[in-house]
């Protein structure tokens, strides 16, 4: 009889083992996936480089310190046409923040009042918001822009013949024009001033709430906080000597001039995503309320509770924990989706950008910043809000 004797490798473990092992397997995979894409990021740059070097293309950052030589309708720094091209993008990034902010705020609001109108126990209210949401919802995001833009804002007014709102505003298809404020010396404390606010409503908030488990006594934290918040500016702007005059706009013939404008474009874009996410959103929110058991509102109704302190306290606190995960991807394709602002003449990042490569054919240096800063936005976007899931999320004893 003939023995058949296995090798066995150095380490006292077979072939056929390994090949059965998980963890074997796991960190084989793992390591020719690295290769295979380390391989295939290596041919494309090398590529890249040989094209480019061909084609006689600087390559490079460079370019970002030359004369940009276009204007910007609006920016919120200074910016003329003698500034750089590293001064145009960032007047683009600025916009696009901007345009995420305001549109996270005002489409978080609408998309929650529009949700909780959808389980309304009246029925009108309950019909408009649910028409509301499947038309917004089955539309491209790019024909909601047009229709702001070309079907509601363009048909306003010429500027000489401006619709005259209170507060010396003015509204036209140019955009709107209000009193632009010019701050004096001492204005500097006025933002200190908010910001002490801001965390000592934070420092109440948090002994507020350590009294209430301590004593079971409520405490006014938000008349409290929006005291110190409102309330702090103002005394630090009226002991600064008020230091705030206004440029007002005038209306001539042909245009405005003086006072500041909000370009019809920007209005556009940041009413056609807000409307647009708001639809998405009222669906989470009305999917996060159903997910909370019947029992909690049968609870509080128990103990003697207003449907609408139950739906304020009890109801909406614990759907947060469902709403908050889906929450997040809205507000990422929204910060996204600002750059269909190009459509209509708005100066995002990728109009800037665009412009700049269209001069200057520095196609993978600009493509590159996009990547760059689309992914840090999301980045901190997700970051912030995996952490404000985790502060809202259930601790179990």
């Amino acid at each position: 009889m003939t023995d058949h004797a296995t090798s066995l490798p150095a380490g006292g473990q077979s072939v056929g083992s390994l090949i059965y092992d998980p963890k074997a397997r796991s960190i084989f995979f793992q390591v020719a996936t690295i290769a295979i894409m380390t391989f295939i990021v290596w041919t494309i740059a090398n590529n890249t480089i040989e094209n480019l070097a061909r084609s006689n293309t600087a390559t490079g950052y460079d370019f970002l310190n030359g004369r940009a030589g276009f204007d910007i309708g609006q920016t919120l720094i200074s910016y003329s046409s003698d500034s750089t091209y590293g001064r145009a993008i960032l007047v683009g990034l600025l916009n696009t923040i901007l345009v995420a902010v305001t549109g996270i705020i005002t489409a978080t609001i609408i998309g929650f009042v529009i949700g909780i109108g959808r389980l309304s126990k009246n029925w009108l209210i309950a019909k408009l918001c649910t028409v509301y949401v499947e038309a917004f919802r089955n539309l491209p995001p790019l024909l909601v822009i047009f229709f702001w833009y070309s079907g509601v804002l363009s048909t306003l007014p010429q500027p000489r013949d401006s619709l005259e709102l209170p507060f010396s505003t003015f509204l036209n298809n140019r955009g709107l024009a209000f009193p632009k404020p010019i701050w004096g010396d001492g204005a500097s404390m006025i933002p200190i001033a908010i910001v002490v606010g801001i965390i000592a409503a934070i420092v109440v908030a948090r002994w507020a709430k350590a009294r209430q488990m301590r004593t079971g006594q409520p405490f006014p934290t938000g008349w409290v906080s929006l005291a110190l918040i409102i309330g702090l500016p103002i005394i630090a702007f009226l002991a600064a000597g008020a230091p705030l005059t206004f440029d007002y706009p005038v209306a001539s013939r042909f245009n405005m001039t003086g006072g500041a404008v909000i370009a019809p474009e920007f209005v556009a874009l940041y009413l056609a995503l807000s409307f647009y996410t708001a639809a998405f959103i009222a669906e989470i929110i009305r999917a996060g309320i159903k997910g909370v058991s019947k029992g909690q509102t049968e609870a509080a109704s128990a103990l003697g509770l207003q449907p609408s302190t139950t739906t304020r306290l009890v109801i909406v606190p614990q759907a947060m924990r469902i709403i908050i995960p889906p929450l997040t991807s809205q507000y990422l394709n929204l910060t996204k989706n600002s750059s269909l602002g190009v459509a209509v003449g708005f100066p995002e990042l990728v109009s800037t950008g665009g412009t700049t490569l269209n001069q200057t054919g520095q196609a993978i240096e600009i493509v590159s910043i996009w990547l760059v800063v689309y992914l840090s936005i999301s980045i901190v976007t997700s970051l912030f809000m995996n952490w404000f899931n985790a502060r809202m999320a259930l601790v179990e004893r």
